[in-house]
């Protein structure tokens, strides 16, 4: 439990110190968020803030996973490497994007195939390496079901569709944070929260592993839970930490550094856990905002031109109807919370009924 709590501990002081420092420096340089035309008219006011604040949260979660294994003299694990793997390369996507958009003083970044092959990229190094190094008892960090609680015995795939649902679940999440990301705190905010609640699966997961002389009937096969439990606080510490800076007015934006990271770290919390369709509960407000979109561009391309929202994101809909935008990020919080909430409630019935 000490590594949980030195990782979490870090990760909140590296992004509640570190984003000072990160925003005096961008603000020397000029690296300001350049604001969409056609979005919301009170977004024309946040043009020329700090963005790329990502890069703290990824350098703090990075440092914090280390200084937690030096401490407690322990060495990494397969998944906890993958994990930060994926967070980190799919944040030098969005790195790459936001320093585009930067160099051209323009809202786009890379062109939208160019962006979507390099996450596709990193997504399919992660999917190949995850079926890679078994334990002792020979499990692999991700595992050829489909899962929801635990793997689902009748959903059993082939390698390469295993590989390719994996890439799947690694750009639906990527692109789900940054479509989130819309909002002064309200991706950090909501992030922060499912990272939470992954800590407290993870933890739960080591304690009843399978791995264990006397597992149970309601044992959990995931090769390094503990490590996972690691990562997720740490994910979690720096997210909150960088709410200071982010919360409205957002002194300082994630870009798309952040919020493709943290889309990464979703997608592979969800299959290195074995809970793929729980994530979409437990991070349920990322779906709605996702779907918001999709639904909009349907209705739109079936009505020959009519909207269904106002503007899609959902959150900038309710923008043009005039809620301010500390309203709607507290209130979608609110929903992320009782979508975390449930999530959990859900992930341990399940133990409870299988134990009976």
């Amino acid at each position: 439990m000490r590594s949980i709590l030195i990782a979490g501990g870090i990760g909140l002081l590296g992004t509640l110190l570190g984003t000072r420092y990160a925003i005096a420096f961008l603000v020397n340089r000029g690296y300001g968020q350049f604001i969409r035309d056609d979005g919301p008219t009170s977004h024309h006011t946040k043009r020329g803030t700090p963005t790329m604040g990502g890069l703290v949260t990824i350098m703090s979660v990075v440092i914090a996973y280390t200084v937690a294994h030096l401490v407690t003299w322990t060495g990494p694990t397969a998944s906890g490497l993958l994990a930060l793997g994926l967070f980190a390369g799919l944040g030098v996507v969005g790195l790459a994007d936001d320093l585009i958009k930067i160099s051209k003083a323009r809202s786009l970044g890379l062109h939208a195939w160019v962006k979507f092959g390099l996450q596709t990229l990193v997504a399919v190094v992660f999917a190949i390496l995850a079926f890679q190094f078994p334990d002792a008892r020979g499990i692999t960090p991700a595992s050829l079901y489909v899962s929801f609680l635990r793997n689902l015995p009748l959903l059993q795939l082939p390698i390469w569709l295993a590989v390719i649902w994996i890439i799947f679940l690694v750009a639906a999440w990527s692109n789900a944070a940054n479509l989130t990301d819309g909002l002064d705190g309200l991706a950090t905010g909501a992030a922060a929260m499912v990272f939470a609640a992954y800590a407290i699966v993870n933890i739960w997961q080591y304690n009843q592993s399978c791995a264990w002389a006397d597992p149970g009937p309601q044992c959990y096969e995931v090769r390094d839970p503990y490590d996972l439990a690691v990562v997720s606080i740490a994910l979690a510490g720096a997210c909150f930490g960088f709410l200071w800076w982010n919360a409205s007015p957002a002194k300082i934006f994630m870009g798309d550094t952040g919020s493709l990271s943290i889309g990464g770290a979703l997608a592979a919390l969800s299959v290195l856990t074995r809970t793929e369709l729980l994530m979409a509960l437990v991070a349920g407000l990322f779906v709605i905002i996702t779907a918001s979109v999709v639904l909009q561009i349907g209705f739109f391309k079936l009505t020959k031109g009519k909207r269904l929202f106002k503007m899609a994101p959902l959150q900038h809909h309710f923008e043009l109807l005039g809620w301010a935008e500390v309203t709607i990020t507290i209130r979608f919080w609110i929903i992320c919370g009782l979508f975390v909430a449930t999530g959990l409630g859900v992930f341990y019935a399940e133990w409870i009924v299988g134990q009976s």
